[in-house]
């Protein structure tokens, strides 16, 4: 096991393309583990900036990072469109040699829940069909994302721990018992 932050630790977690092309980077803070895996979080007003797009947080959200590298849960609280979960598939998710440094590769295809009527799908399927033949993804690992994403769409849709509301509630609540402002970290 590679060496975690102390919990309240500014970091990042940086995602990348399959060709190693810069991806997402989110401003976050390191909140600890539990049996599930690792927990960042995003307070309000925190960035996350692509080349050519960037936000911030509009509401508090926190991310599992499991030990398995596949994927990255993020739940969101008071999200304004009703988004709760949103799932990254992707690969080789993990702890960079610099404690305050998550990396992965965004691999397209997403598991998100809407509260409301839309509810739960897998997302970004015509992204994943562009990118597979353009990136050319090796067919066991396209095999194995695409078992994962109907998995985790059935886990989402069923709320099984962690995919409920209990689990990461308390991250959530830890994440704003911190009361943090803007992070320090160069964005």
């Amino acid at each position: 096991m590679s060496v975690r932050p102390e919990p309240g630790a500014e970091m990042v977690f940086q995602w990348r393309k399959w060709d190693g092309s810069p991806h997402w980077r989110h401003e976050s803070v390191y909140l600890g583990a539990d049996a599930w895996g690792d927990w960042v979080g995003q307070p309000i007003g925190w960035r996350s900036a692509r080349p050519g797009a960037g936000f911030e947080a509009v509401g508090p959200n926190v991310t599992l990072v499991p030990a398995s590298g596949d994927f990255a849960l993020t739940v969101n609280r008071n999200h304004p469109g009703g988004m709760r979960v949103y799932i990254d598939l992707g690969w080789d998710i993990h702890w960079s040699d610099d404690p305050l440094l998550a990396t992965g590769i965004d691999m397209d295809l997403d598991v998100v829940r809407i509260e409301g009527e839309r509810g739960t799908w897998v997302d970004d399927r015509d992204e994943w069909a562009d990118h597979s033949i353009r990136y050319r993804y090796p067919a066991e690992i396209m095999t194995h994302l695409e078992e994962l994403a109907l998995d985790l769409e059935t886990r989402v849709r069923a709320q099984v721990a962690p995919f409920d509301d209990a689990v990461p509630d308390l991250w959530l609540d830890r994440l704003e018992a911190l009361h943090l402002d803007r992070p320090r970290l160069d964005a």
